[in-house]
């Protein structure tokens, strides 16, 4: 089962990166604890999915390297040039030559300039690359977008490119991971663009997977301890958490290895199309340093991770433990945790046959009218994952999302109530109606999360 990886804009191209990158280390890391066969198996599976093995060999009669399922789109050259260029440097895998698009005039960090003029200009060239690169599958088992919410490129041309895929690939499974800008501010449009972009992305794509700036820096600053941050350490933990996902593994409801069968996980996540919002959270993560130190069981990881999951806590470092399920709501309406209609847990490492797992399947962390066959799945891998002896990681479809959405949402009403910028967007061809269906299809996306 193959799936193709569109790159778009410069944050999704620079993901898309270090995502093989972490792929290939994983590869090529020690096995502990499985057999030849197995992990051959694993590898093999994990190359398949994500790569184009050549049969071409080099000068010195050695195989090529494997070649990325990956389409590249931005606007500029810069990032997309780079990105290849790390990727060969790695001597590990690389890109195709052909399979990249760019001009030379970027969006300008304005989603209308993407959408409406960058967007319809480049479809005909994006899509014949994708359709290019879904020849070479025998069989396509989906697409994955990497992009950010914040800019013009990644968020305009991404939501057209995605609703462009739809129409062309209306039977295949499409999963877009987004970036949420910090809460401070990286562009003065980004709560525009962002909230454009999400409300185009829920209606087109199957789910999306958020990950969220300002907690991916508190993940670098305390679990890596690392002081100066730059996106490139962000991008680092973003693809460990989506290689730790996507990586082949074992459900009880196959009977044999799969690697990133977007089908299962979506059947399992994603039961409402109102309700499209994914989240993962992974443990342990720490520094290369802090791994030699470190003691750790899974029954102390499993409970962490529950946790993290009722306090929506981005990492196991300061988890609020005074935070309970409810049966019912408080007075407010609200309910005082993060509660959930969907988990997918994946456990790599040693001893994985015989962990509790029971924690998760609590009707209480869940929506009441969620089946009990719904709640949980536990998906298994005796190889280890990055060299952590043991190490899960949790999907969670929850209101996770609600509160940065509904924090977006607010910031670009304000802004739009006093027509703040909104010329700029008006003058590559978008209308006010179009801001404000955007608002509204949000808005009932907030309202269905804080009603479970």
């Amino acid at each position: 089962m193959s799936v193709i990886t569109l790159q778009l804009g410069q944050c999704g191209n620079q993901v898309g990166g270090q995502f093989f990158s972490t792929l290939t280390e994983d590869l090529s890391a020690r096995s502990t604890g499985v057999n030849p066969k197995e992990n051959k198996e694993y590898i093999n599976t994990s190359t398949e999915t994500f790569f184009v093995q050549s049969e071409s060999h080099g000068r010195n009669g050695s195989l090529s390297l494997p070649k990325a399922r990956a389409v590249l789109v931005d606007m500029e050259t810069k990032a997309i040039s780079q990105t290849m260029q790390q990727a060969k440097k790695s001597g590990k895998w690389a890109y195709s030559e052909n399979q990249r698009f760019s001009q030379k005039k970027g969006s300008g960090n304005n989603w209308a300039n993407g959408f409406c003029i960058h967007g319809p200009k480049s479809q005909d060239d994006v899509m014949n690359l994708i359709c290019r690169e879904a020849e070479k599958c025998d069989r396509l088992g989906g697409f994955i977008s990497l992009l950010s919410l914040a800019g013009g490129t990644g968020s305009g041309v991404g939501a057209f490119i995605t609703q462009s895929l739809r129409d062309e690939y209306p039977h295949s499974f499409i999963l877009n991971q987004v970036v949420w800008p910090y809460n401070t501010g990286e562009v003065i449009v980004q709560n525009y663009n962002a909230m454009l972009t999400l409300s185009h992305l829920h209606d087109t794509a199957d789910a999306l997977i958020v990950m969220e700036n300002d907690s991916l820096h508190k993940i670098c600053t305390q679990l890596l301890n690392i002081k100066n941050v730059s996106f490139v350490d962000i991008n680092r933990v973003i693809a460990h958490k989506l290689a730790s996902v996507l990586q082949p593994s074992e459900a009880k409801e196959h009977s044999w290895t799969t690697a990133c069968d977007l089908g299962f996980l979506l059947e399992r996540l994603v039961s409402h199309p109102q309700y499209k919002l994914l989240t993962v959270k992974n443990i342990p993560q720490m520094s290369d340093v802090a791994k030699e130190f470190s003691v750790y069981q899974w029954p102390g990881l499993m409970r962490n991770l529950r946790q993290m999951l009722i306090s929506d806590a981005p990492m196991e470092e300061g988890i609020n433990w005074n935070i309970r399920p409810v049966q019912h709501r408080t007075e407010t309406g609200h309910n005082c945790f993060n509660r959930s209609l969907a988990t997918v847990l994946v456990l790599r490492g040693r001893d994985i046959s015989n962990v509790d797992t029971s924690m998760f399947n609590d009707p209480a962390i869940y929506a009441p009218w969620v089946s009990p066959d719904l709640m949980s799945c536990v998906i298994r891998q005796p190889r280890l994952f990055c060299e952590y002896d043991q190490a899960a990681a949790l999907v969670s479809n929850s209101q996770a999302s609600v509160r940065p959405l509904d924090r977006i949402l607010g910031k670009a009403w304000t802004m739009f109530s006093s027509r703040a910028y909104v010329h700029q967007y008006l003058k590559h061809g978008l209308t006010e109606e179009d801001f404000l269906d955007s608002f509204i299809s949000l808005e009932k996306v907030v309202a269905s999360y804080k009603g479970l």
